[in-house]
């Protein structure tokens, strides 16, 4: 109701709002929703002109999203924690992205070269038959345990368990797995092939042998640019559009990509100092209703922002708690406060982490255990693989003992966790673990050595230390100061004023650079910041703005790449976006390979003060030589040995191509160059000497060398090549908007 209101009072807003839900409803009529829809036409993207299905895509991101779980689960498994008790990491979409539309573009090119894989190279490929050395992850997975090398025997138990299974989801992970192996071999044939085409002449041979074997011995003066301050150069804007207009033919000064920059207001919702005082009477309310209640977990679940309920888990003070397990401790300075506590005592308020928190003791627990184990993988229900784990359990325990079980750790135990610190786990608590383990190491007599199974393998464990914990299980409330509706509203008029003073005065502003310069004084009045964010065209992701909500990223992005959209424009509203108004400009739209002024006016202003500091300082140095400047006190010499196959002069100056071209341009010895304007500063330099290549016989070394260098970083180039080729176009965040680019 609060637009509906600002609408009524500001009708200067109407016509824009009117006409923004126009655009929206034109688009959106087909997005998603539409009965034609953007994905019909266009899916979520196109790879050489078709459609990126959107349903496939979402598969391959489950997918990776199931198998880092998986990942993280045996991580769980191998520290003997419950699998699941933490989740995996979000996968990253666009990582997703960018492999599924490459392997779609590898495709085509094997499908063209008619680059098969078939059953009987499959297999040679995994077992490291034929020529084929055995894959490192599959080297890793199965292993002898006794002789730590590859045990073909375990990989093809565990095929056969594969295709053999009921279980549709084991069934699902060996055509991944087929799948996966399958183009990784396919991949390599083709590189191997495109490998084949890649050839150095005997001439460029003959080239680089001379480039890397002519040296010369030079002396040098140089005097860097940073002598000069920066604010000795007076810089306008006539003389960096003069500047511009000459050198904007030169690569620097154009747009290596297309993207669309948006300067933005970020004006912050503050609670107000009443709203401070309602505050802290809720909590302490709260804090006499939670000293009465005897239904804990009810009251959390009502009460509580996070539903801080978990009975078994101890809580420690953070100094003292597990770096993963930071969620469950409370701030060191209460630490004698929450040990001293009874069963029933509520603590708090306290501060922690921007939000207010009331504890309740719910339980105590009384003992730190401490044990080492070695952990002998095998997991459930794979048969085979638990009684070749028991056999090796029971022949190693026949042998240990406390005086080599560090030796056996290191030898055998499978957990990562503990392997560093001699398969020890210390001052744990019971319920940290999973049961078995607890259990052996909270009963168990000190010193003794004995194992147990659990659903990850076996366990060779010894009891070393219990000791008096005291630490409590707790129930927790957090509440967090919020802003009032009428600070809200109070903030929300705040931005409308700011975007009708943008409207009324930025628009009038001639020339882009002029209406920019408007916005960031007109936020600077209203007591915020500008804030700039660059929009790739074609990795369109809101990257480095603090963006929370859908909501105002879908809004940004129209305002960016909405068909009309141009240089200039301003939102037609303000954005709510968590605790901030956001109100924006798109400032820039950049194309790729384009020079504008305004584009590269930050470059522009960079290479004119260099190129005003060459000016001033090659005066200093011109007609003089290198022992007069050193002698007038306004360098030093320095030697070095160069040749033309490295931009570098010694370890200062790393590179110097200027600097190496001129000494290689017919200079002979004993003369001196020009002032050169170098990267790092103005150089003036004399051939001492040149040591001239000695004669070959041929260039097969040089050849070679040459060959393997190019051949070696073919991979990630041919992949970047043949996806530009097929102009991959992203529009997921369109689609999800309504608009196609």
């Amino acid at each position: 109701m609060a637009i509906i209101g600002k609408i009524r009072e500001k009708s200067w807003l109407l016509l824009i709002v009117i006409g923004g839900a126009i655009i929206t409803f034109i688009f959106t009529s087909q997005g998603p929703g539409g009965s034609s829809g953007l994905e019909e036409q266009y899916g979520i993207g196109t790879v050489y002109g078709e459609k990126v299905d959107r349903d496939v895509f979402n598969e391959k991101v489950a997918i990776t999203q199931e198998n880092a779980q998986r990942q993280k689960n045996q991580q769980l498994m191998q520290q003997g924690r419950q699998p699941g008790s933490e989740l995996a990491d979000p996968v990253d979409r666009s990582l997703v992205w960018q492999g599924y539309t490459e392997s779609l573009v590898l495709q085509k090119e094997y499908e063209a070269l008619g680059i098969e894989v078939g059953d009987d190279e499959f297999d040679a490929f995994l077992f490291g038959d034929e020529g084929f050395t055995v894959l490192p992850d599959l080297a890793q997975s199965f292993q002898d345990s006794a002789t730590n090398s590859f045990d073909r025997n375990l990989l093809q138990q565990r095929i056969d368990e594969m295709e053999t299974s009921e279980d549709p989801e084991i069934k699902k992970q060996w055509d991944q797995s087929k799948e996966y192996y399958t183009d990784l071999r396919q991949n390599q044939k083709y590189i191997d092939i495109i490998k084949q085409g890649v050839y150095v002449t005997d001439l460029e041979a003959k080239d680089n042998y001379y480039a890397q074997k002519t040296k010369k011995n030079i002396s040098f003066i140089s005097k860097s640019y940073g002598e000069i301050n920066n604010d000795d150069i007076k810089v306008t804007d006539a003389k960096l559009k003069a500047f511009f207009e000459k050198h904007k033919g030169e690569r620097k000064y154009q747009n290596s990509t297309s993207s669309r920059e948006i300067r933005f207001a970020d004006l912050q919702i503050q609670p107000s100092k009443n709203d401070s005082v309602s505050f802290d009477k809720e909590v302490m309310a709260l804090k006499s209703k939670f000293e009465k209640t005897t239904k804990d977990s009810l009251f959390v679940i009502t009460y509580s922002e996070v539903p801080y309920y978990i009975s078994q888990v101890g809580y420690r003070a953070a100094k003292d708690q597990d770096q993963n397990k930071k969620q469950f401790s409370y701030p060191d300075e209460l630490d004698t406060v929450f040990k001293a506590a009874q069963i029933g005592d509520v603590i708090g308020p306290y501060s922690e982490n921007g939000s207010k928190k009331i504890a309740k003791v719910i339980g105590k627990k009384e003992t730190f255990l401490s044990a080492r184990h070695i952990l002998i993988a095998a997991q459930r229900p794979d048969t085979v693989a638990v009684e070749k784990a028991r056999a090796t359990t029971d022949s190693i325990m026949r042998f240990i003992t406390t005086s080599n079980f560090e030796e056996f750790v290191t030898k055998y135990s499978k957990d990562p966790g503990s392997i560093e610190n001699g398969g020890k786990y210390e001052d744990f608590l019971e319920g940290d673990m999973v049961p078995e383990f607890s259990t052996f190491a909270m009963e168990e007599p000190i010193g003794k050595i004995g194992y147990v199974q659990t659903d990850y393998g076996f366990h060779i464990m010894e009891a070393l230390e219990r000791k008096p914990a005291n630490v409590p299980n707790l129930a927790i409330v957090q509440k967090t100061l919020k802003p009032s509706p009428e600070t809200l509203q109070m903030t929300e008029d705040q931005a409308y004023q700011l975007l009708e003073s943008l409207y009324n005065k930025v628009e009038r502003a001639k020339g882009l650079s002029n209406k920019t310069a408007m916005f960031d004084t007109l936020v600077k009045k209203a007591g915020s910041v500008t804030r700039k964010i660059a929009i790739l065209d074609d990795n369109p992701k809101l990257d480095g703005g603090g963006f929370t909500s859908e909501f105002a990223e879908a809004e940004l992005f129209k305002l960016a790449f909405a068909p009309e959209a141009k240089a200039g424009d301003i939102i037609s509203s303000p954005i709510r976006d968590g605790e901030r108004w956001v109100v924006a400009i798109l400032s820039a739209i950049k194309v790729k390979d384009e020079a504008t002024f305004e584009d590269a006016k930050e470059v522009v202003k960079a290479e004119y003060i260099k190129d005003a500091k060459f000016t001033r300082l090659k005066n200093q140095l011109k007609g003089k030589t290198l022992e007069n400047i050193q002698a007038a006190k306004q360098g030093t010499i320095q030697k070095a040995e160069v040749i033309f196959g490295s931009a570098q002069l010694n370890r200062s100056f790393s590179y110097e191509p200027a600097v190496i071209g001129a000494l290689f341009s017919g200079l002979k010895d004993g003369k001196m160059t020009a002032p050169i304007k170098g990267e790092q500063g103005v150089f003036v330099v004399r051939i001492d000497k040149t040591t001239p290549a000695s004669d070959a016989k041929n260039y097969d070394e040089e050849k070679a060398q040459l060959t393997g260098t190019l051949r070696g970083g073919m991979s990630g180039k041919i992949s970047k090549a043949l996806v530009k080729q097929a102009n991959v176009i992203d529009n997921r965040k369109f689609y999800e908007i309504g608009i196609r680019r």
